[in-house]
C-alpha cells in the first residue's frame, strides 16, 4: 500500500490494524478530544466562577479535574498520531463537534456549579464507555485501555463531586 492509498487524514503507520478500522478508531478518538476539551473549558468555568463557603475545597477540585482532562486530551491525541490520524483538538473543533451541553453561564453557587458538573462528568463517562466497548467491538485492545484509564478517572472524580453534595 503506497501513501496515495491513504484517507487524507491518515498517514501511513506499520502498525497492522486495518486502514478503515484506523480510520474508525480516529473519527471516535477525535470525537471524545473534542468532548474532553469542552468539558476541561467548563470545568475551568467552574473554578474561576464559584463562590461560597467551600470555594476553596471546590476550586482545588475543580482545577485538578481540569489538570487531569488535561491529560486525557494527551492521551486522545497520542493514540489518534499512532494510528496515523490528525488530532483535532483547537477550541474551535471542540465548540463544533462536542456533545456536551453548554455550561450555565450564570450559576456562582457551589452546590449549583457542582451539579452542573457531575451531570456533564457522568455524560461524558457514558460516551467513553461505550467508545470502550466500540473499541473493542473492532479488536482495538489499545484504544480501548486508553478508554478504560480515562473511565476509571472520570468516574472517580465524578464520585468526588457528588460526595460533596450528599447532606
Amino acid at each position: 500500500m503506497n501513501e496515495s492509498d491513504h484517507p487524507p487524514f491518515l498517514h501511513a503507520t506499520r502498525i497492522d490494524i486495518p486502514l478503515e478500522i484506523r480510520a474508525y478508531v480516529t473519527t471516535m478518538l477525535n470525537q471524545t478530544l473534542a468532548c474532553t476539551v469542552d468539558l476541561r473549558s467548563q470545568v475551568k468555568q467552574a473554578a474561576w466562577n464559584v463562590k461560597g463557603s467551600a470555594f476553596i475545597q471546590l476550586h482545588a477540585l475543580f482545577d485538578t479535574i481540569a489538570v487531569e482532562l488535561d491529560a486525557y486530551t494527551d492521551l486522545l491525541a497520542e493514540r489518534i498520531a499512532v494510528l496515523g490520524g490528525m488530532a483535532r483538538g483547537t477550541v474551535r473543533t471542540a465548540a463544533t463537534q462536542s456533545t456536551l451541553p453548554e455550561y450555565p453561564g450564570d450559576i456562582v453557587g457551589g452546590d449549583a456549579h457542582v451539579c452542573a458538573l457531575a451531570e456533564r462528568l457522568a455524560q461524558y463517562a457514558k460516551g467513553v464507555r461505550t467508545c470502550i466497548s466500540l473499541a473493542a467491538d473492532v479488536e482495538d485492545a489499545d484504544t480501548a485501555n486508553v478508554y478504560t484509564d480515562i473511565s476509571r478517572g472520570i468516574d472517580k472524580r465524578l464520585a468526588f463531586l457528588e460526595a460533596h453534595l450528599y447532606r
